[in-house]
């Protein structure tokens, strides 16, 4: 299923965050929202998940969503392997997936955690918690991924590898990620919206661009 946002504005008392955010996202596409900080894109991704209600405009997104907010808060005293289980109860159980166990260390696999599973949240380095956080949010298979500056923090080895473990979950569904790193647009995603001061200056697919930080300074100069 595509996402469709339609002319939505968001507003904080006097202060409007989003003006009239138009896009539509087709399926198994990754789509980078790039902004300084401030732009927006948070707010946005919010209103998608369901968090906050726009003041105006609508949204169309799947009925499963997966989100990685930018904190990614994650009970630190727990177990990787038990935590991932305790979201599962409360977000997979009873809607017919195999079973806990099997289900659970399948994902863990999948995101790179199997020699990690067993270590407490806390022991972990910045870039296996964001990979806890992708496990998390990969729960019930999601139609839509939504991540927050997922790249945050991590050092050079990390971000390769979360850069390609985001492409690959690409292959799948519908990614939406925020950054205000023009690389990590150019490595992860198929097309890129520049948002500055909520509203949207420029959205093209990154094989269009020839010179993405020629497109961004042009598109939020004087902004």
């Amino acid at each position: 299923m595509s996402v469709k946002i339609s002319y939505i504005n968001k507003s904080f008392g006097l202060q409007q965050v989003l003006r009239d955010v138009t896009l539509e996202i087709p399926e198994g596409q990754v789509l980078g929202l790039l902004g300084p900080n401030g732009a927006g894109k948070s707010t946005l991704m919010k209103i998608l998940i369901g968090l906050w209600e726009a003041n105006y405009g609508s949204v169309e997104v799947p009925r499963r969503i997966g989100y990685l907010p930018e904190n990614n808060p994650l009970y630190e005293e727990m177990y990787v392997s038990e935590y991932l289980k305790f979201m599962y109860s409360l977000t997979v159980a009873g809607r017919g997936a195999v079973s806990q166990e099997r289900y659970i260390d399948d994902l863990i696999a999948r995101v790179g955690l199997a020699a990690e599973k067993h270590k407490h949240i806390r022991e972990l380095s910045k870039g296996y918690r964001q990979r806890v956080g992708l496990a998390q949010a990969l729960l019930g298979d999601p139609q839509l991924l939504i991540l927050d500056e997922p790249t945050t923090g991590l050092d050079p080895n990390q971000l390769v590898e979360i850069r390609s473990l985001i492409r690959d979950l690409g292959k799948e569904r519908t990614v939406i990620l925020s950054t205000h790193i023009m690389q990590e647009v150019r490595e992860m995603c198929d097309r890129v919206v520049i948002l500055d001061h909520g509203e949207i200056k420029a959205d093209k697919l990154i094989e269009e661009i020839d010179d993405l930080e020629t497109l961004f300074r042009s598109s939020t100069l004087n902004c």
